[in-house]
């Protein structure tokens, strides 16, 4: 069953209480309080699509394969050395490793 939200108005029209209510679908919305019996509004709120960005969906998308259908080339860090090591992509112009440690930045 869904859960909705309400907000309490208050006489000068300002914000009460907020709450929420689990009811079905095919009930009217609530316009009062269920347990003081003042006036409440119900709150609008974006559906929960939560299914759609899943880690497992993201992982699946950034696997080795999908990367390489797509074109792209990717590169993952050794943790030990720093460098990073081709891990998808065929472009034969891209090097296989990328040194890390010769990258240096400076300041002034």
């Amino acid at each position: 069953m869904p859960v909705y939200s309400y907000r309490v108005v208050k006489e000068d029209g300002s914000r009460g209480e907020h709450f929420e209510v689990e009811h079905s679908m095919s009930e009217p919305t609530l316009e009062e309080h269920p347990i003081t019996g003042e006036p409440i509004v119900k709150i609008m709120q974006p559906p929960n699509l939560g299914v759609k960005h899943t880690v497992g969906s993201i992982e699946k998308k950034l696997d080795n394969k999908n990367v390489e259908k797509a074109g792209f080339t990717k590169y993952e860090k050794d943790k030990l050395t720093g460098n990073y090591f081709k891990s998808a992509g065929t472009n034969k112009a891209l090097p296989e490793t990328l040194n890390t440690g010769a990258i240096r930045s400076h300041v002034g």
